[in-house]
């Protein structure tokens, strides 16, 4: 009798705080002049206000935000979020029991407001001890082709694609960093709009659709970062793609003087692209203008502003093998419902710190722990089904990414040397066979570490950088 006196009680409370909260939602609507439906398992607020016209905000104006308090709604989170700017439409996800599933998307009518919000409300603590997150959230629209023979020209694999999905803009593909007469093996088709993308993705699942008699991987592509206008305004390095893997620093940096004597400070280059550090940024922006397109050792050569470094957050692993167009301190670097994805430039962690220097980390994990209780289903998987965001280590990455690429397993051999001090110092070399024919097979960093495991992890973390 005391338990089902209990449960009458808890049905009771939830009945007074469903009502409540309507009774908010009412008061919120009437406040406003917004609209509220929900359809799909969302809540749709606005989209668009009241008085709006024209064409929706373009891209870049939506914010996603993550870690919402289950038995939050829109009369606490829409004044939270009228700090930035005039909400343009704001969509919280909901369950069936009423309660919200943690996440939101608030869409501002500008990108400044967007922006806004991400700076002053991420990790905002909206109520004691709950701290949001919000990031830039993008409609997705393009995805990442891979296992592509690498003899197929750009043309061949635009058309490919034509043949068998609707509405293709663009295909974007890298040269071999060894050989530029062949491509990577991987692609980035770029649609004209989201639904077309997904609509792509479902038609080019593997097993359905083999071109060239080859079957493909096929999988989101996460968008490029996006850095505030303000910030690149004062950018004046140049990230340059498609070298040959033979030009030294000294050629490049001689190749952008030319234009004008003495403009570039320094030339960092890792394998086939560079960054190019000039003393101001007219110089920086003039050869930008002058150099893109441009042959140095027979490559022709892309040039483009760098995307600068987050302080808050490290470099970013792709995938793919590629790197963004940050910055040249690799060694430091800091969607929508789809998660984790294939990319041009990967959601990225804090560095750690091996022996002493910063090196680049793969997506921290989330570490919390959770308790197994009586009768809890337990179901066998494969590590291979996961997504990149549940590894901590960049030596789980690089396993991962070789199985993706159907690789053989990568393999570490051990070697040592003794220090000044008579310290055993560690350096693992790294070996993945199934790439032997094609270019540079192994892989060792330039630095010792005095654990097995820093050393195998730094080994891990330099060839995921340079595949």
């Amino acid at each position: 009798m005391h338990e089902e006196n209990k449960a009458a009680a808890n049905g009771c409370s939830k009945i007074r705080r469903g009502a409540q909260n309507g009774a908010a939602l009412l008061a919120l609507m009437e406040k406003t002049g917004y609209s509220m439906v929900q359809q799909n398992g969302q809540r749709k607020f606005g989209g668009p206000p009241p008085g709006w016209e024209g064409p929706p905000p373009p891209r870049g104006c939506e914010v996603f935000v993550g870690k919402i308090p289950r038995d939050m709604y829109e009369d606490e989170l829409v004044p939270v979020f009228e700090r930035a700017g005039k909400i343009y439409e704001l969509r919280l996800m909901m369950e069936f029991s009423g309660e919200n599933r943690g996440y939101a998307f608030v869409m501002y009518t500008t990108k400044e407001e967007a922006q806004l919000a991400i700076k002053i409300l991420n990790n905002y603590e909206i109520r004691p001890g709950k701290f949001i997150g919000v990031c830039v959230s993008l409609d997705n629209c393009r995805l990442f082709i891979g296992a592509i023979p690498k003899d197929k020209k750009k043309e061949e694999i635009l058309n490919e694609m034509k043949k068998v999905t609707e509405g293709v803009v663009d295909v974007i593909v890298y040269p071999n960093a060894t050989d530029k007469t062949k491509n990577r093996g991987f692609a980035f088709v770029e649609y004209e709009s989201h639904r077309a993308a997904a609509m792509a993705r479902r038609r080019l699942i593997p097993g359905t659709f083999q071109p060239w008699g080859h079957t493909i991987q096929v999988d989101w592509a996460d968008p490029e970062k996006v850095v505030d206008e303000e910030t690149m305004q004062r950018v004046k390095v140049l990230y340059v793609r498609n070298l040959m893997i033979s030009t030294t620093e000294d050629k490049i940096k001689a190749e952008f003087n030319k234009f004008k004597p003495g403009v570039v400070e320094r030339v960092k280059k890792l394998r086939d692209y560079a960054f190019v550090h000039f003393f101001h940024r007219e110089d920086a922006v003039a050869a930008m203008s002058v150099m893109n397109g441009k042959c140095i050792d027979g490559a022709s050569i892309e040039v483009t502003l760098a995307k600068p470094v987050n302080k808050e957050s490290s470099w970013k692993q792709h995938f793919n093998g590629q790197i963004s167009p940050n910055s040249e301190n690799l060694l430091g670097f800091p969607n929508k419902e789809d998660g984790t994805q294939k990319s041009l430039g990967k959601p990225a962690s804090l560095s750690i710190r091996l022996n002493g220097q910063h090196s680049p980390g793969p997506p921290e994990a989330e570490r919390s722990t959770y308790p197994i209780f009586p009768g809890i289903k337990l179901t066998p998987i494969s590590m291979y089904s996961l997504k990149l965001s549940h590894f901590s280590s960049a030596v789980m990455h690089l396993d991962y990414f070789c199985h993706k690429n159907s690789w053989a397993p990568p393999e570490y051999c051990l070697y040592s040397t003794t220090s000044q001090d008579g310290k055993i110092l560690l350096v693992y070399k790294v070996l993945i066979s199934s790439i032997a024919d094609d270019s540079q097979s192994y892989f060792m960093p330039e630095k010792l570490c005095t654990t097995v495991e820093d050393a195998k992890e730094l080994a891990a973390q330099f060839t995921l950088l340079h595949l």
